[in-house]
């Protein structure tokens, strides 16, 4: 068996004398068959040999149709979803691992410009079948050869619901060892059967009689489309090659009236002897394919049970030489992953294309109307030729990204996570550099990239790890996945088995919000987005008939849809997750008392870390209810835009159910200045048009006031809990509940105030308000004696407590106010907030609480201590 290339591809390849070939007739990264290619030739034999991507990346472009000018609103009485939006969407779908098979080229980006231009970037492996020459010797083997994988590529796309309706010899791309792929087959789909463009899609010589008599959809005509290919490479010429399309569609029209196609193509053609000539088995095949009736013609599926091809089912899938790769190639595992990197290298789809001349740029003055009628309806000027469809398509250049790489040693691809000197401790993730700055690093983002796959591959027995690893960052690629893990999703086919279809009494609520629920994206303003997101509402409220949908749902589920579009269930199985822990008991029918009770805290602790802000709210009467309940019913999801969720997010999986209260501080932070100088009204105003927040600076306060906060400051009776609370924590009876929701001050618990003067007691200081008797009597090791009764609270000022440098000294530290009466630690609490003392808490039960049995100091007792110490984690983490 031999397959050579033609005279012209010869040529081609001797002008490539650097180039490295895998899979066939796989060009360098150098070369291409776009407008480019001799220009990076030439480059290439100026400069020093550099190592070459194996794998062509091709790229190109059309233009959805526009919608005429007098339909600017659907049905609803939204506007109208631009066509390009639509595209956008739906090739989501062929991004997907579903999708990927040896046979079939990998969609890898779908970009939308401007104009409702739309550009393709895809992989291209082989040569077309019009540039490769098949050798006579064991002619009819190959073409069996060639149309059994034709013929597998077909069949998965059909069990995955899709169908190719563009097949056509350049479609069809070849390589050396004999493998097939098939090239630009969504464009059917993507386009919704060519409805978003203008141009036809598909070639009428390839057609079946059936797509010209106007049938859209059916798998069997991708069957007679590979059998006029075939049909062409077994009679050795080009079927009507001189005709025009009209007398072409004649032609092909005219053969439904034909009981042996081939047979008659083959005598139009004078090539009788040819045909007669042909292997019975490979004749066979070619007839099945070319039968007019659909209803006798094979589905792909199954012609691949066909006895002709049975000396090929052996056969697997050879990988490529490893020995003639590239160590990007060769560890990074996906093309999708060296393209990302290509883009963080400075690539720029849009760049190559304007280089190349399948973008130009016009005066905008040149589209102007001509004149604009008094409904609506104008008269413009002809289209320029630029907007017509172009077929043509460039490779991408590697060179730039393969330089960058050239001094990264092996070693660095295959992260030993639990070596001694740990990788993750490594000098490269040493950076203080911001967030944004980081995820465009390339380098940086290539060594965290290799890491978090080993990670993952490795989930779940690298749990810990990829905790830590993402408390650092997440490559944007990873981030669905990664949240899913650190959620705990373990995918068991649950959403499979939800009812999703049968109507609800919240449909049409659902229907209502997702037209609104971040519609500046334009993957979930696309028809699918819509679609995958009323799902996904749907399979929630069916899997929790306790709960209710509630406004701002669709918003939470937002950023799991986006990060997991080809992955419903992953998507799904993350918000079942999320909301236990975040939002517990929030979507009941009634949840006033979970919502107050949430508030209530954020109100406390806005008064332990900004005291002074907590004080000014308070007094203008501007409560968290006006406010916060948008953020935290949606975890601000429904407050920020996608891109600074996603940083948001980040953090808040890596933490505990009261991490979003300090999200919630951190935004009042930035805007502290100006709610300062503001009135009720004023801030109303603020809020209901939020300024712009720094997402990063917000993040890192949230976690700096998470890490100092101790942990029974943070407790809620409604929370979920992982561990039932053990006698040292925070336990409120139904009336202590009620107690602390009218408190403007947080109670700590004695378990979190012996763990902190263990571990931090520099980073604590106890006031102690009982009689100086009582505390020369017994007290809490280096506790400050105030008697209550020595305070003025009428005159907030430290100085007049009689203890020298009290202000600085109690700077920074957790303030806990320690007295047998809960009454007046809550009016001492109010006196050191009038005084701007920050991180005041009260002693949960008072002094009393403190002692055992026998009469003695708990903090007192060593051998107690120790025997708590077995019991109490440890906080070296905790920070000031």
């Amino acid at each position: 068996m031999r397959i050579t290339t033609s005279p012209g591809e010869q040529q081609r390849d001797q002008n490539r004398s650097s180039s490295v070939f895998c899979r066939g007739n796989s060009l360098s990264s150098t070369g291409g068959g776009g407008g480019g290619g001799a220009a990076a030739v030439a480059a290439s034999r100026m400069a020093p040999a550099v190592a070459k991507l194996n794998y062509r990346i091709s790229v190109s472009t059309f233009f959805a149709k526009s919608h005429p000018s007098d339909e600017c609103c659907g049905s609803n009485g939204l506007p109208l979803t631009p066509n390009s939006i639509g595209i956008y969407g739906r090739s989501q779908l062929l991004r997907g691992d579903a999708l990927k098979h040896e046979n079939l080229c990998e969609y890898l980006d779908i970009v939308r410009g401007k104009h409702e231009r739309t550009i393709i970037v895809q992989e291209y492996a082989g040569s077309p079948l019009t540039e490769t020459f098949i050798g006579e010797n064991n002619k009819q083997e190959t073409l069996l050869r060639i149309g059994h994988q034709m013929l597998r590529a077909l069949s998965h796309l059909n069990r995955n619901g899709l169908m190719c309706r563009n097949l056509e010899p350049v479609n069809v791309l070849i390589s050396r060892d004999f493998g097939v792929k098939l090239y630009n087959y969504g464009l059917y789909y993507m386009t919704y059967g060519g409805k978003y463009v203008s141009f036809p899609i598909g070639n009428v010589k390839y057609h079946g009689p059936e797509v010209l008599l106007g049938s859209r959809e059916n798998i069997k005509s991708d069957v007679w489309s590979m059998g006029m290919i075939l049909a062409e490479l077994a009679l050795g010429c080009k079927l009507w090659e001189n005709l025009k399309v009209s007398q072409v569609t004649r032609k092909v029209l005219s053969l439904t009236n034909t009981e042996n196609v081939l047979e008659k193509i083959a005598r139009e053609h004078k090539k009788l002897d040819q045909y007669e000539a042909l292997d019975p088995a490979l004749k066979r095949i070619l007839e099945e394919c070319l039968t007019v009736s659909l209803s006798r013609r094979p589905q792909p599926v199954e012609l691949l049970g066909d006895e002709a091809f049975d000396f090929l089912r052996g056969e697997t899938f050879r990988a490529p030489d490893p020995d003639g790769m590239t160590l990007l190639e060769k560890h990074c595992g996906s093309l999708a992953e060296i393209y990302y990197l290509w883009q963080l290298a400075g690539g720029d789809v849009q760049l190559e294309l304007k280089k190349e001349g399948l973008i130009k740029s016009e005066a905008p003055i040149l589209s102007l109307p001509n004149l604009v009628l008094l409904n609506g309806k104008s008269i413009s000027p002809p289209k320029s030729q630029s907007f017509l469809h172009d077929s043509r398509i460039i490779f991408l250049n590697f060179n730039t990204l393969l330089e960058r790489f050239s001094k990264i040693p092996e070693e660095d691809y295959l992260p030993l996570i639990y070596s001694t000197n740990s990788y993750l401790e490594s000098p490269i993730f040493k950076t203080d550099l911001p967030l944004v700055i980081r995820e465009r690093d390339t380098v940086y983002q290539f060594h965290r990239i290799m890491l978090l796959k080993t990670l993952l591959h490795g989930y779940p027995y690298t749990h810990d790890l990829l905790k830590s690893f993402a408390s650092k960052d997440i490559p944007p690629p990873f981030r669905g996945h990664v949240w899913a893990c650190l959620l705990g999703v373990v995918e068991n086919g649950l959403y499979e088995r939800l009812d999703k279809c049968s109507p609800t009494h919240t449909d049409r609520q659902i229907e209502v919000d997702i037209p609104r629920c971040h519609q500046y994206n334009e993957l979930l303003s696309s028809q699918e987005g819509h679609t995958k997101l009323k799902r996904l509402l749907k399979a929630w409220v069916t899997a929790h008939p306790q709960y209710v949908y509630w406004q701002g749902l669709d918003s939470l589920t937002a950023p799991f849809l986006y990060l997991n579009f080809n992955n419903e269930e992953r998507a799904f199985l993350s918000l079942y997750k999320f909301i236990p822990k975040y939002l517990h008991l929030f979507f009941l029918k009634d949840n006033s008392s979970i919502i107050k009770e949430y508030l209530v805290k954020f109100f406390q602790l806005i008064f332990f870390h900004e005291p002074v802000l907590a004080k000014h709210l308070h007094g203008i009467n501007f409560i968290p209810e006006l406010y916060a309940i948008p953020w935290f019913l949606t975890m601000f999801s429904h407050v920020f835009p996608l891109h600074k969720i996603f940083h948001l997010w980040d953090k808040l999986i890596l933490g505990d159910h009261s991490y979003p209260l300090f999200i919630g501080i951190a935004i009042l932070k930035q805007l502290k200045s100006t709610l300062l100088k503001s009135g009720f009204n004023e801030c109303i105003l603020l809020f209901s048009d939020l300024p712009d927040i720094v997402m990063e600076t917000c993040v890192n306060d949230s976690e700096s006031m998470y890490q100092f906060t101790p942990k029974s400051i943070t407790y809620r009776k409604y929370a979920l809990n992982e561990d039932p609370p053990s006698d040292f924590d925070l336990k409120y009876t139904d009336e202590d509940h009620r107690e602390v929701q009218t408190e403007l001050y947080p109670r700590i618990s004695k378990y979190d105030l012996i763990r902190l003067m263990r571990d931090r007691p520099a980073s604590v200081v106890v006031l102690d308000l009982r009689t100086n008797l009582d505390h020369k009597r017994v007290a809490i090791e280096n506790s400050i004696n105030i008697p209550f009764s020595s305070v003025s609270l009428k005159e907030p000022r430290l100085d007049g407590l009689n203890v020298p440098k009290l202000k600085a000294f109690l700077r920074r530290k957790v303030v806990v106010i320690v007295s047998p009466s809960h009454e007046n630690a809550l009016l001492f609490a109010k006196f050191l907030v009038d005084c701007h003392v920050s991180h005041v808490c009260v002693l949960n039960r008072g002094f009393e609480f403190l002692y055992r049995i026998d009469d003695k100091l708990m903090m007192q007792t060593f051998d107690y201590i120790n025997t708590l110490a077995k019991n109490v984690p440890n906080i070296a983490n905790f920070v000031e």
